[in-house]
């Protein structure tokens, strides 16, 4: 999506007196106890259900948490949400566990400006996910608008997400948290100040060979890390040893490796790797070549002088996008290349560079560090922001714009 001129966003329209339908994402991490340990995705909505219900309207929120099998299962009920939501926003949530029975359709019709109701999971019925028009239009009676704030979960061809927003043609709005999300990552991938450089890393080519292709035409630099790197390594002719390695992806690395040739894309990979003879922060340990890895040994992150390299190469960078950590990031011995990654490119944003970070491990190692306010922008997207760099469309976002 390039053409910012088709996102009406709820800055847009004044929602007084109106009922206002929210397709947020509070697929929070519970603990043994149910209760919250991470809140971030609470707190990311609070803008746009404060710009709504400061403008005169009432709220009807709608979320899944978990992965429940179509049907009520306790341990998936949104109810650890209400009480820390109310605090969030300072008031008291409704919470009903009737999803669009006569209860619920009771609820949200007495609904006063100001008010908030809070929908049970949306996942305890088999419709959400096989999008249902009957589930969507039962949703829709219960409000005048829909907005959807859920960039995590826009591309899922879900009810929730896609199918309902055709029902509201007119009245149909981007939250703030999904426009920024959209925004930014069309700042990086569209209107990008070179030189531009991609950091990819995780354990597999396989999850990645969209993203690379799609970035191969647009930046100037790709750093390649991780367990993907050794694919690459070994299409290259690289003595890899035990370590992770996709035999049916060689030929994709080899085609990638060419293309980035013809393109003019300077390629960074690994030169030496931090080595264990096996997957334990317990066993034997050193560092070589990483093309040239004994046998009985794996490579479980990126040695020093790699390390050294890829900050060179981003400190000298006007435009950064990082996904994916260096190593085993959760291993104590090979967080290090992951680490590195986190304060080269905190450190060029200070400098003036526009950063961008999404993927769970990577937005793991920004915050582990205390480094996200001095990221130009963490996506909260994970799969959704992956599908969106490999130039897919979202049918969540393609919902409301047609």
């Amino acid at each position: 999506m390039k053409d910012f001129s088709k996102m009406r966003t709820i800055n847009d329209f004044n929602f007084k007196g109106k009922k206002v339908l929210i397709r947020v994402d509070f697929n929070v991490p519970l603990n043994h106890n149910r209760q919250i340990t991470d809140d971030t995705r609470i707190r990311e909505s609070i803008p746009t259900i404060n710009k709504i219900l400061k403008d005169g309207a009432s709220v009807i929120l709608m979320s899944h948490l978990g992965r429940p099998k179509g049907e009520y299962e306790q341990d998936y009920s949104l109810t650890p949400i209400v009480p820390v939501l109310s605090k969030q926003l300072n008031k008291n949530v409704i919470f009903t566990r009737d999803l669009f029975g006569s209860k619920t359709k009771e609820v949200a019709a007495a609904l006063q400006p100001g008010e908030v109701v809070l929908l049970e999971n949306l996942r305890f019925y088999k419709e959400e996910e096989k999008p249902n028009e009957a589930f969507a239009k039962d949703l829709a009676s219960l409000a005048d608008c829909y907005v959807n704030d859920a960039f995590a979960t826009s591309h899922r061809n879900h009810t929730s997400t896609a199918t309902i927003a055709q029902l509201f043609p007119k009245n149909k709005f981007f939250g703030l948290l999904l426009a920024s999300e959209i925004r930014n990552l069309n700042t990086v991938l569209y209107d990008a100040k070179p030189p531009f450089t991609a950091i990819l890393g995780g354990a597999k080519v396989s999850s990645k060979i969209g993203i690379i292709k799609n970035l191969i035409g647009k930046v100037d630099n790709m750093i390649i890390g991780g367990g993907m790197a050794f694919t690459f390594i070994k299409a290259l002719g690289g003595q890899v040893g035990n370590s992770i390695i996709e035999e049916d992806r060689i030929s994709d690395a080899k085609d990638m490796l060419q293309e980035m040739m013809l393109k003019g894309v300077n390629l960074y990979l690994p030169t030496d790797a931090c080595i264990s003879e096996g997957f334990s922060d317990l066993a034997k340990y050193g560092e070589c070549e990483i093309d040239n890895i004994p046998d009985n040994m794996m490579g479980l992150d990126i040695g020093k002088r790699s390390r050294k390299r890829f900050a060179e190469i981003i400190n000298k960078s006007s435009t950064i996008l990082w996904n994916g950590p260096m190593g085993v990031f959760e291993m104590e011995r090979f967080k290090q290349g992951t680490k590195a990654m986190a304060i080269s490119v905190a450190g060029a944003t200070i400098s003036g560079s526009y950063s961008l970070v999404g993927g769970g491990d990577s937005v793991a190692a920004i915050n582990e560090y205390n480094l996200a306010d001095q990221i130009s922008y963490v996506s909260t997207g994970g799969g959704a922001m992956l599908e969106y760099v490999e130039g897919k469309e979202l049918p969540g976002v393609k919902a409301l714009l047609t």
